[in-house]
């Protein structure tokens, strides 16, 4: 898409078009943005990216026919230059940590305003991270918490549907004894006092998404 020098385009990517629609409207607005392209799922937005190579890529994580995640993976080996956005209603930690690793360089709460939204824009345009203040605490928090370990995820996920160390064990293949070191290892990194804790914490965290 052929903008002039000073203005910055935008490909934006949700499956609501309610939301779709809005955010169009609004940088079609803002003067020094330009809308390259609207995709209502990951592969059309990978698809548009090729397309148009935008300056800037909004993008949500859950969508349709491909996720925001894999689409994020796509545009960036297309192009490792790529800014993205992601724009989302989640606010787990870990959600945060995994957009951001997957190379993002932008997160919002799609509660955002629209100063927010431009300013967003704006910084990730001119190369530089955008994270608002509670998402970043967010992210501050979730490397300063020890790291599950991919089985004591497995763990929680079964801890969290109620089931008992004689049932995790049954599921997970593994000896009740080792089920309840895992356990006992979740709770401390997690920094909590009972497996109904752990559950609400690993929700409210974005930790359970995996499975």
């Amino acid at each position: 898409m052929n903008t002039p020098d000073d203005t910055i385009s935008v490909l934006i990517a949700d499956d609501h078009p309610l939301i779709l629609a809005g955010l169009a409207a609004l940088i079609a607005a803002m003067p020094g943005l330009a809308l390259a392209g609207q995709a209502d799922n990951g592969a059309r937005a990978v698809e548009l990216y090729r397309r148009h190579r935008p300056q800037v890529t909004i993008m949500d994580l859950s969508m349709p026919v491909m996720h925001g995640l894999e689409a994020i993976g796509q545009i960036l080996a297309f192009d490792p230059d790529a800014r993205i956005v992601i724009l989302t209603t989640y606010q787990g930690d870990e959600d945060v940590h995994r957009g951001m690793r997957a190379g993002a360089r932008g997160y919002l709460l799609k509660d955002s305003s629209p100063e927010q939204l431009v300013a967003c824009i704006h910084a990730v345009a001119q190369g530089r991270k955008f994270l608002p203040p509670e998402v970043a605490s967010k992210l501050a928090a979730h490397t300063e918490v020890a790291r599950l370990s991919p089985r004591e995820l497995e763990i929680l996920a079964h801890l969290a549907t109620g089931k008992s160390n004689k049932m995790i064990a049954r599921s997970a293949a593994i000896e009740v004894g080792t089920v309840k070191f895992h356990v006992n290892n979740i709770l401390a990194k997690l920094n909590v006092g009972s497996r109904t804790e752990a559950a609400t914490v690993a929700s409210r965290r974005g930790l359970l998404s995996a499975f």
